[in-house]
């Protein structure tokens, strides 16, 4: 039988598609995470969950979003699935940046970034690790 072979344009729709199905997934882990945040502030504004607990619930809401956006797009796009929850992770920190550029017009890596960096990075990894397809095994 004759291998099929791809054309360069195939190759870069294939590109195409996988960036918006990255990109889909972020914005689903920004929707994800913000839900999540106004979950925790209501948690906050009864008294369930303490003030100081604030930074660890951004920090897991953010590893939860990027679960969630990157579960969406390892699902979707089927290959590369650790660059794919990667990807997810950096959109999602990139919405976040930006919302927080916007609302409070400066930005600082001391105020928390790294770990929510780190949280976000993580929490799409997690997913690109797991979403992978095992190895067929050759008989011999």
């Amino acid at each position: 039988m004759k291998k099929k072979e791809r054309r360069p344009e195939e190759l870069g729709s294939q590109w195409l598609n996988a960036m918006c199905d990255v990109l889909k997934g972020g914005v689903l882990a920004g929707v994800t995470t913000i839900s999540a945040l106004l979950v925790c502030s209501v948690l906050v504004s009864a008294g369930i969950l303490p003030v100081g607990a604030m930074y660890g619930a951004v920090l897991a809401a953010c590893a939860l979003g990027a679960l969630v956006g990157g579960a969406f797009a390892v699902r979707q796009v089927g290959s590369r699935s650790l660059l794919v929850g990667l990807g997810v992770g950096a959109v999602l920190f990139l919405l976040l940046l930006t919302a927080g550029l916007i609302v409070y017009k400066e930005t600082s890596v001391a105020n928390g970034g790294a770990g929510i960096l780190c949280a976000c990075l993580c929490g799409g990894a997690i997913p690109g690790l797991l979403g992978r397809k095992s190895k067929k095994k050759r008989r011999r």
